[in-house]
């Protein structure tokens, strides 16, 4: 299987990219990390391959001085050309720090240019429309208006392809007779397979599955008697081969492990260097 993924038809980015979110705080609400760490994972992730980040503006350190998109520009801007940075709106920051979800369109094109100045650009690669929090997706809300205010500033030019987040297979097809989808972004890995249906009708369409926390995010632990036999039998280490699963489960999936070490950057990349076998895909057939 291939470690390419043409993204909307047109970008060409590898499976394993970057997920941003960890790059101010280890954890949503934490104290802020060293910037200068941050962009030093982010220049070494450039350097290992990586040409697909995955950010948002409200991805920021529990006291707001250390934020994702503002690490990311200082530093990689001016981008490689062929650097796709994907981010997402949605959700905002509340005065005490939390999020909330915004429910209507009027918000969203001062969200799109927060991310437009702090990214540093004229056009956003991908933006994903962020609906609902981190319990399951909110089955039957509509996404329509908030779909069509992205797809109006798509027209624009302001935006380049529109993808979806924490949605079900209803909003899919509510957005895509709106206008086209080339990523869908849900909770998913190898011990959270809720969304297979979802992936597969992502596989059907040659729309990019992107699951967010595809090491578990600090909620789920993967590790397991059998994750652990394939991981010895590969020389590797359990999050390796979580990634090389998620991989092989359809040519559709891509993988934004995020990270605030080198190391893990490293560790996290080799993975794309695992080819899992029938007997591995087997033994990891139901972790749930």
């Amino acid at each position: 299987m291939s470690n390419d993924f043409r993204l909307g038809g047109d970008l060409l980015i590898n499976r394993i990219g970057f997920g941003a979110m960890r790059l101010p705080t280890n954890t949503f609400h934490g104290p802020a990390r060293d910037p200068e760490t941050g962009r030093t994972v982010l220049r070494r992730a450039v350097e290992l391959g990586v040409n697909h980040i995955d950010t948002a503006a409200f991805y920021t350190s529990g006291d707001g001085t250390v934020r994702a998109n503002a690490l990311i520009r200082e530093a990689l801007h001016p981008y490689p050309a062929d650097l796709v940075i994907a981010t997402k709106v949605g959700p905002v920051r509340t005065p005490e720090g939390g999020l909330a979800a915004a429910t209507d369109a009027s918000g969203l094109r001062q969200l799109v240019d927060e991310n437009l100045e702090t990214l540093g650009v004229d056009r956003l690669d991908l933006v994903y429309l962020r609906i609902g929090g981190i319990e399951p997706p909110p089955n039957g809300e509509s996404v329509g208006e908030r779909f069509e205010a992205l797809a109006a500033m798509r027209e624009e030019g302001l935006i380049r392809h529109l993808g979806l987040s924490h949605i079900d297979t209803g909003h899919l097809a509510e957005a895509r007779a709106i206008a086209p989808v080339v990523a869908v972004q849900n909770h998913f890995h190898a011990a959270k397979r809720d969304d297979t249906q979802l992936l597969t009708a992502c596989e059907e369409a040659g729309i990019a599955f992107v699951p967010y926390f595809p090491l578990g995010g600090g909620i789920s632990d993967l590790t397991s008697d059998r994750m652990a036999k394939v991981a010895d039998r590969h020389h590797a280490t359990v999050p390796q081969i979580a990634l090389a699963w998620l991989l092989a489960s359809s040519p559709v999936t891509l993988a934004i492990p995020g990270t605030g070490s080198v190391a893990h950057l490293e560790e996290n990349t080799a993975a794309a260097s695992i080819s899992l076998t029938r007997e591995d895909l087997e033994d990891l057939s139901d972790l749930t």
